[in-house]
């Protein structure tokens, strides 16, 4: 989801700069690369560990109920965003930080943030149910107008535009608390076809979303019904359908090449496989497979630009034989576990970005669900075969 520039990019510009200012700036410029080799520097020593944050109010954990502790996602520096005690939360490093409600009984989360800090979350209060937007240290949030917040999906890219579905029905984009473009169900789409999820965009203006069919055939009496990837194109290309999987595709999220990742799903709560659609996207995707220890996966998100894919491993929930786990995916190898918290713990996987760190959920050995941070999560998956 979020879309950043790493510190070897930011290195390359910088010395570019150097040569196009001269040597009236060069000593500044020097200064900056320097800086940025320094943060290399850090993040080439980094200590694989799974990193606890602070959390607000109600730490249970109920799988597959509405989450009360985790990070969604993951901004510049040690910006990560989320839930804490069911309301919408952030943190700097391991600290904490309520989103200002004007209801205080109101619950929600941030599911995304962008470069500059901009969030964008979901609102759950009386009679509202609502998209917002929020800088950090802002006195208050933004409602976005005609927003649809109960399937809790949205995103947000590095130029502000937040995409979701809209209360009216069809996708929207919104830019500065207000919107200014609808999503079309693509041409091609059958009868009775309409948009059900928007779930990501990247920097170059891609939309991600999901379309549901569900219809009738007045002459025969047939059924016709299924979930289908849609994306529209930032090039502002027609939308259309992609080639969905075996059984209903769910696309969760797309990186700045317009590789997207999600899952196949044919059972409730259950019978998941992870998927992956590679650029330039045209087939019906693939799955790499999950974890050996359990029987179902999914993807949940891919960072901007490092193929890092990540997201949970799962059992049937009447059959819980090993608790959810955390995996991850780096480029085109094989699926592995992240570390529990604790043993026979659960954990979940919901965020990723190109400095190798996983965000998400993990329960302790009190049975207390908390807000974790994988940091070098490369270097700590494993197969939990092995």
């Amino acid at each position: 989801m979020r879309r950043s520039m790493s510190a070897a990019g930011a290195a390359i510009v910088l010395a570019g700069l150097i040569t196009a200012a001269g040597p009236a700036v060069a000593a500044g410029a020097v200064e900056a690369v320097a800086a940025v080799a320094a943060v290399e520097a850090v993040e080439a020593k980094c200590t694989p560990k799974i990193q606890v944050l602070g959390t607000l109010g109600d730490e249970s954990y109920v799988r597959d109920m509405q989450r009360s502790q985790g990070v969604f996602d993951l901004g510049a520096g040690n910006l990560a965003v989320g839930v804490s005690g069911y309301k919408p939360a952030y943190w700097t490093g391991t600290t904490v930080h309520r989103v200002p409600l004007t209801d205080p009984n109101a619950s929600g989360r941030v599911v995304a943030v962008n470069a500059h800090g901009l969030m964008v979350g979901v609102l759950h209060g009386s009679g509202v149910h609502s998209l917002f937007t929020y800088q950090a240290g802002a006195a208050a949030i933004t409602l976005l107008p005609d927003s649809y917040a109960y399937d809790d999906e949205a995103d947000v890219n590095d130029a502000g535009y937040v995409v979701a579905r809209s209360d009216s029905g069809p996708g929207a984009v919104w830019k500065d608390g207000q919107k200014v473009r609808e999503l079309p169900v693509p041409a091609d789409a059958g009868p009775g076809t309409l948009i059900t999820m928007v779930t990501g965009i990247n920097n170059h203006g891609d939309i991600l979303g999901m379309a549901t069919q569900d219809y009738e055939v007045p002459e025969t009496g047939a059924h016709l019904q299924g979930t289908h990837p849609v994306l529209w194109p930032g090039d502002g290309g027609a939308a259309r359908l992609l080639a969905p999987t075996m059984n209903d595709s769910y696309v969760q999220d797309l990186d700045e090449s317009g590789r997207i990742v999600g899952y196949d799903w044919s059972g409730p709560w259950h019978e998941y496989r992870t998927w992956v659609w590679e650029p330039p996207v045209g087939g019906s995707g693939t799955s790499p497979g999950g974890l050996g220890s359990h029987p179902y996966a999914t993807f949940e998100a891919i960072s901007a630009t490092t193929n890092l894919a990540v997201g949970t491993a799962k059992f049937h929930p009447d059959e819980m034989t090993v608790p959810d786990q955390a995996l991850l995916r780096a480029g085109s190898g094989p699926v592995k576990a992240l570390p529990r918290l604790a043993a026979g713990g659960a954990s979940m996987a919901d965020a990723a970005s190109d400095a190798d760190r996983v965000g998400g959920a993990a329960v302790n050995a009190k049975g207390k669900l908390k807000p974790v941070i994988w940091t070098c999560a490369t270097k700590q998956a494993y197969n939990p075969g092995s």
